[in-house]
């Protein structure tokens, strides 16, 4: 039985080298002069990054007249985040939104933000995503030698919490044993395993059938992503260890933007950096909608008050992976 999976990564093995080319080349001189630039996301319509990426897709059509716009494909239906990557890096999807996690194996230079605890709170994150080091980071994706990915935007995701279908996750001790989902990045494995969890790397295509099976016990995320992604329907404890404050990303495939024109690549560019706005705008009113249906829905919701023994069970994983980022991580503590 050929799966979605499968035949995704064959089509994508289909379009390589010239062929692929080849193809992009006949789609950019298409006869009315139109491109259709196909985006990828795995939330659903109305998630604050679609919607974010749609409303780029309608600037860009009214700046050039039609000749330029974007479509979505939201809730996963071209794949999960690791094969939307695969397929941005060989040129058959455009724009892809990820996590910064989901980056993180393909450019480690994104592994920053991905140490548990690194920002004092959302507020520390947004100013840092919209300064110098974040630009120097969308930078570092433009220019790595095998991404094959250009930069282009930082999207919020507020802080990531723990949720379970087995018990309220109030200590440590209350993760020892449990089955955790983590995107697939070794970080992030070692970080769930340091709490006492079994950190289990998995797509998040893959994630709601998983908790629903048992396959899984839990999982970590912001609170829009627990409720309109339906996990809350299996998973019904809901814990603010806010161990990571995530952002997220925007790529663009750079074996299509090398073939635009000068003018229509700083184009892209600029209402990239309009989307990260109306984005972050966009999420704010979605987290609160997401905690009301949270608590109209029962989710037993654990405030924790003390964070400091999640912190400090965290010392291995920044032993590990810290010290490759000394100095940027003094400037990050630095960003007011």
């Amino acid at each position: 039985m050929i799966t979605r999976r499968h035949a995704i990564g064959a089509g994508a093995a289909v379009l390589g080298g010239a062929a692929l080319i080849a193809v992009r080349s006949a789609a950019l001189a298409a006869a009315d002069g139109k491109l259709v630039l196909k985006a990828s996301d795995v939330h659903p319509e109305g998630y604050p990054t679609v919607q974010a990426v749609e409303d780029m897709g309608a600037a860009l059509a009214k700046a050039t007249d039609g000749r330029l716009s974007i479509q979505m494909y939201a809730s996963m239906q071209l794949g999960g985040e690791k094969e939307a990557i695969e397929q941005a890096q060989v040129g058959a999807i455009a724009l892809v939104r990820v996590s910064v996690g989901a980056l993180g194996p393909v450019v480690p230079d994104l592994n920053v933000f991905s140490l548990p605890f690194l920002f004092r709170n959302t507020a520390h994150m947004e100013a840092v995503i919209d300064g110098p080091i974040g630009q120097e980071l969308l930078d570092k994706v433009t220019h790595h030698p095998t991404a094959n990915l250009i930069g282009l935007a930082w999207m919020d995701s507020g802080a990531r919490n723990m949720y379970d279908t087995k018990r309220p996750i109030r200590s440590i001790d209350d993760l020892k044993g449990l089955k955790m989902r983590v995107m697939g990045n070794p970080m992030f494995v070692d970080m769930m395993n340091s709490l006492g969890g079994n950190g289990v790397a998995m797509g998040y295509d893959q994630v709601f059938t998983a908790l629903q099976t048992g396959v899984v016990d839990g999982a970590e995320n912001n609170e829009p992503s627990f409720v309109f992604d339906n996990h809350y329907q299996v998973a019904h404890y809901y814990s603010l260890t806010e161990h990571l404050i995530l952002p997220e990303i925007l790529v663009f495939s750079k074996r299509i933007f090398h073939q635009l024109p000068a003018p229509d690549q700083a184009l892209i560019l600029k209402l990239g950096k309009e989307a990260q706005q109306d984005e972050r705008a966009y999420w704010k009113a979605y987290e609160a909608k997401a905690r009301a249906k949270m608590q109209e829905a029962g989710i037993v919701v654990v405030d924790i008050a003390d964070k400091k023994p999640f912190q400090d069970a965290e010392a291995p994983v920044w032993a590990k992976y810290a010290p490759q980022f000394s100095d940027l991580i003094k400037r990050i503590e630095a960003v007011q």
